[in-house]
């Protein structure tokens, strides 16, 4: 298996360990072998770690690095990946105006290399950034679109995120019973795939639990959570 899918399994397992041995070694076989994709992958790899660990100038640090060593190769897809880091490192600054210019360029570059998952991805976290900045309906688009191409591409490992999004947008509209209920639907989607969110995407999850949660009181929280958790995503929807 290849070494990015092992590692990229490993990060949405929550195996962190496992991530930063796989990486380590992966650049010193990477560097001897004059593997630039390789040594840019567990860079960026190393990177997401340092996020979800919640140290975000280590990330982008890392992040850079993984980019300079794709701008010196010349291959332009190898940045992709790095750039992708740096929006998100800005995202969860809350510098959400810089985030949405860097996820736009990532747009653009994911598009001329035809990743249309990629895209999609990237569309996704565009709308936590309008959503961040009070754009409810420009947000509301961007999430049912994505969700509309989730679903009719078969894209299953991006389920859960789609209903993190329904999650979010709930609370952001003030339905408290509807965003504790799309958190027991969300939970539910990446345990069933046995992977755990994104850093960026964990904090704003963790966000809107926490509001839902201050804003029910515990036992209608857990009422209507438990209601989620029976819930199928495309049937909630």
């Amino acid at each position: 298996m290849h070494f990015s899918v092992r590692v990229r399994s490993a990060f949405r397992r929550g195996d962190d360990h496992a991530v930063v041995r796989m990486s380590e070694a992966e650049i010193e076989r990477a560097r001897a072998a004059g593997d630039v994709a390789g040594e840019v992958e567990a860079r960026y790899s190393l990177a997401r770690v340092a996020i979800r660990d919640g140290d975000l100038k280590l990330g982008a640090a890392r992040a850079v690095e993984a980019l300079e060593v794709a701008e010196r190769s010349g291959d332009r897809s190898l940045e992709e990946r790095p750039r992708h880091v740096l929006a998100a490192v800005a995202r969860m600054s809350g510098d959400l105006e810089r985030a949405i210019g860097l996820y736009r360029e990532s747009i653009a570059v994911n598009e001329s290399l035809g990743r249309a998952e990629t895209v999609n991805s990237e569309y996704h976290n565009l709308a936590f950034c309008e959503l961040g900045l009070g754009h409810l309906e420009v947000a509301r688009e961007l999430f049912a679109a994505g969700r509309e191409r989730v679903f009719r591409h078969g894209w299953d490992d991006f389920v859960p995120y789609v209903c993190l999004a329904g999650a979010a947008l709930a609370e952001a509209e003030g339905n408290h019973e509807r965003a504790a209920l799309m958190v027991g639907v969300t939970d539910v989607a990446f345990a069933a795939l046995g992977q755990v969110p994104d850093p960026d995407d964990a904090a704003d999850l963790t966000a809107v639990r926490k509001a839902a949660l201050e804003a029910l009181g515990p036992v209608t929280f857990a009422h209507q959570y438990a209601r989620g958790q029976l819930l199928g995503p495309r049937e909630v929807f």
